[in-house]
């Protein structure tokens, strides 16, 4: 816990920390009002009290080399899902793909922590990723498509989910270099895409920063 931080509970019940306790820390990463009323936000503790640009510019400095991207066509609840692990996972952007609005309610305002950007289709999001060189990877249960866990991920790469339900769409099924699929063991059809990019991400991370190859 912060040093200086109230606990929660006892005099300050609730989710996060109550106001500093004692003289203010020096520095310009601290954010005035929240240690003056406390912090409540959905962050880490070594971030308590911390601007929200201190944090993004923290985090910065040891993001991960994957992206993120969801196709955005019928404004799935799953989206927020799938960019509040990208911010768990620390990846490098998360991109939407389609509207431009999507619902930001299971994000958990996580989303404000990470880098977006937003492309109006397939072809100008696949544009863009092979001009930064990043390999474009379809995560989807289709035939033909490769199973995640015996697959090496590349390093720089964008993981790229469907819409609940459809998946992924065929403009951009043809804009991937390869389709994974988690393997499934149940009866079940498939698992919805907040939980699929979770395994995914967590799979790469295992891979690039764990070392542990498929």
């Amino acid at each position: 816990m912060t040093k200086g931080a109230s606990e929660v509970g006892g005099e300050h019940d609730g989710v996060g920390v109550g106001p500093w306790e004692g003289e203010w820390p020096p520095g310009d990463r601290w954010d005035p009002d929240l240690l003056k009323h406390g912090d409540r936000r959905n962050v880490v503790d070594a971030y308590r009290y911390w601007r929200q640009e201190a944090i993004v510019a923290d985090l910065d400095t040891r993001r991960h080399d994957f992206h993120v991207a969801v196709e955005n066509w019928g404004h799935d609840f799953n989206i927020g899902s799938v960019i509040r692990t990208a911010n768990a996972m620390n990846a490098k952007a998360f991109h939407i793909i389609g509207k431009r609005r999507w619902n930001r309610r299971g994000a958990m305002v996580t989303d404000r922590y990470q880098h977006e950007h937003h492309h109006a289709d397939a072809a100008s999001f696949a544009g863009w990723a092979r001009a930064q060189g990043l390999a474009i990877v379809g995560i989807d249960n289709l035939p033909g498509s490769v199973t995640l866990e015996t697959s090496d991920l590349p390093r720089r790469c964008v993981l790229v989910f469907g819409q609940e339900g459809p998946g992924l769409s065929q403009p951009m099924r043809s804009e991937c270099e390869v389709v994974l699929h988690i393997e499934q063991f149940g009866s079940t059809r498939s698992i919805n895409a907040g939980a699929a990019a979770a395994i995914a991400m967590h799979a790469w991370v295992r891979r690039h920063v764990f070392g542990q190859v498929p």
